[in-house]
């Protein structure tokens, strides 16, 4: 086995700490800080926007940073990996010193920031990682990765129903993610390899390459069915099924799918290749989702059903797109740095987009968390909730689809 493959684990470890500080942050905080500090939905959309507007200097600059301390990686990725973990602790388990608001900005500007520094390392070193593991090395490094990553998202996103016993769960899985941040940063000791600075010049270099622009195009409506999911599912499964108490073992069921799927997707598309085999995952998406809009109180088991399925095709989504464009980089941009730092932007700003649209939309129609709501509140959620992602995931394909990728050869 290569030195490379024996570290693979630790690519698995550090793709489920920062899987850990992504999503579930779009999960639990907003809400976290509207039950516990009286926060308004409006107010909190406004803020997560105006860090996604923030990014859109922010990405591009730390993909140009991340390429200029090549030479120092190590020390700067351990510098932000400390940085992600203390941010988290200052978001769930320190009061807030200052107004909430103030404190729920301040908190996730640090634990952002150094979230798309380390994703844009991750990803650019995992280029030059891939090459070494042979003909199909971007989809093995894949599996390993967003396996990882899935997990990270399973457990973060069920650890404070878990750890409710304590007392103080936000808490307790804040002190938890730290630690998982010193664990990453062990497991992945000496891989922080300087990087010859081959793309210098880096986002005109990616920007330039026609099937690099529709892959980040792509990126950008692919990921916005899961950012309104995301966004929408607590309070669908706590108001519009009136389940309450469901919402970690559903979240659970969603995220344990997609992860057992990420190296199903991966052998798939060794056999047929990565667009066909995204493009089966997406039409599959659209067709168990939309189901959803047929529910409503009562329906949970049905929509467990449905969180396995659509879970499922979520694995797709997460493995073979960032292989296909890491596969395509190490082709355009071997030195990554500024490609992932785009591919961080549009991926983390659909999330904003989808909270600063629909939870004022909600708040608008007279919806209120926890409480009992007019049927045409609940409607407004569950239309947003299940036919928004399906329309969305549709344009998708569509791009998917007309994207010319001559590499996308399955291999015998």
């Amino acid at each position: 086995m290569s030195q490379s493959t024996a570290r693979l684990p630790g690519y698995a470890v550090f793709a489920a700490m920062l899987a850990s500080a992504g999503l579930p942050i779009y999960i639990h905080a907003p809400k976290f800080f509207v039950d516990e500090y009286g926060v308004g939905l409006t107010a909190l959309a406004a803020v997560l926007f105006g860090l996604r507007l923030f990014d859109v200097v922010q990405d591009p600059a730390l993909g140009w940073l991340a390429q200029t301390t090549r030479n120092h990686r190590a020390s700067a990725v351990t510098a932000a990996t400390l940085l992600l973990g203390l941010s988290m602790i200052g978001l769930f388990a320190i009061a807030p010193p200052v107004a909430p608001l103030w404190w729920f900005g301040l908190t996730l500007i640090g634990l952002f920031s150094a979230f798309s520094f380390l994703t844009i390392c991750f990803y650019a070193q995992g280029v030059q990682t891939a090459a070494k593991l042979g003909r199909k090395g971007h989809l093995r490094l894949a599996a390993w990765r967003e396996s990882g990553a899935l997990l990270g998202v399973c457990l973060a996103s069920v650890a404070p129903t878990v750890l409710i016993f304590t007392g103080v769960p936000f808490a307790a899985f804040a002190v938890a993610f730290a630690g998982l941040c010193l664990v990453a940063i062990v497991m992945m000791r000496g891989e922080w390899h300087p990087i010859a600075p081959t793309s210098m010049g880096g986002f005109r270099r990616v920007l330039a390459d026609p099937i690099a622009r529709r892959l980040l195009l792509i990126a950008l409506v692919n990921a916005a069915p899961v950012a309104v999911s995301s966004t929408l599912f607590l309070f669908f499964v706590e108001s519009a099924l009136d389940a309450p108490g469901w919402e970690g073992p559903l979240l659970l069921l969603f995220f344990l799918a997609a992860a057992g799927s990420a190296p199903v997707w991966s052998r798939v598309a060794q056999k047929i290749g990565a667009r066909k085999a995204l493009l089966m995952a997406m039409v599959a998406a659209i067709l168990s989702f939309s189901t959803v809009l047929a529910l409503g109180p009562g329906d949970t088991i049905l929509f467990a059903v449905i969180c396995v399925i659509s879970g499922a095709t979520l694995g797709a989504d997460l493995t073979l797109l960032p292989a296909i464009f890491a596969r395509r980089m190490a082709a355009v941009a071997p030195e990554a740095g500024a490609a992932f730092g785009l591919w961080s932007f549009v991926s983390k700003f659909t999330l904003a987009f989808a909270a600063v649209t629909l939870l004022p939309a909600l708040e608008a129609a007279g919806f209120i968390a926890g409480a009992d709501n007019t049927p045409a509140a609940l409607s407004l959620l569950t239309y947003l909730y299940a036919l928004v992602p399906c329309v969305l995931k549709l344009v998708a394909i569509g791009l998917l689809a007309a994207t010319p990728l001559p590499e996308d050869e399955p291999r015998s």
